[in-house]
């Protein structure tokens, strides 16, 4: 199984939710809990918060499953979006008790922001750019050992991680709409 859902898997799994079908959300909970903790956990730092928002999270999913466009995107996307909001949401509330300066909330917003789109990317990329990612970046190996090691050619190798790295690059940018070929992204 991918890690992106099919369309049509997407939409039936909304028609589902839609009537109310417990067995459902259980599904979606196996395939996506995972990935919605591992983004709260991301920008709360927190395991406790990191529950509490991917409660929430497949809470809004069953209240709300009319709210997903299988249009706009496909429902993991979704979800994932869903999952940094809520966190993001859950991160503000907790700092705003505090005594700590606007600024410096807006900050670590900002950079846990960050940080769980980066997780996101790499999670969501194609599996051979992640794994010369993993070997280059976590297992420190020059491109040339991880060209042996997947079995490519060296240039390949440069290949897979200069457009992994490219990915990446964009988690600090933030969302922006996808412009058609040949015309410029919005901001």
């Amino acid at each position: 199984m991918t890690n992106d859902a099919p369309p049509r898997w997407d939409r039936k799994m909304q028609q589902r939710l839609v009537h109310g079908e417990a067995a459902a959300l259980g599904e979606l909970y196996d395939r996506f809990a995972s990935l919605v903790h591992g983004l709260a956990h991301r920008v709360l730092g927190d395991e406790g918060g990191a529950d509490r928002v991917t409660r929430e999270v497949f809470g809004y999913v069953w209240e709300h499953p009319e709210a997903y466009d299988p249009k706009e995107g496909p429902l993991r996307s979704w979800i994932a979006s869903l999952a940094h909001r809520h966190a993001v949401s859950r991160l503000r509330r907790t700092e705003d008790d505090g005594e700590r300066p606007a600024a410096e909330i807006e900050a670590k917003v900002r950079a846990a922001s960050a940080a769980a789109r980066a997780d996101y990317i790499v999670t969501s990329m194609p599996a051979p750019l992640r794994a010369a990612l993993d070997l280059a970046y976590f297992r420190r190996l020059d491109y040339r050992q991880a060209a042996a090691r997947l079995g490519v050619t060296e240039d390949e190798a440069r290949r897979r991680l200069r457009l992994g790295l490219q990915l990446l690059s964009t988690a600090h940018e933030g969302p922006r709409a996808v412009a058609p070929p040949g015309k410029a992204a919005l901001r």
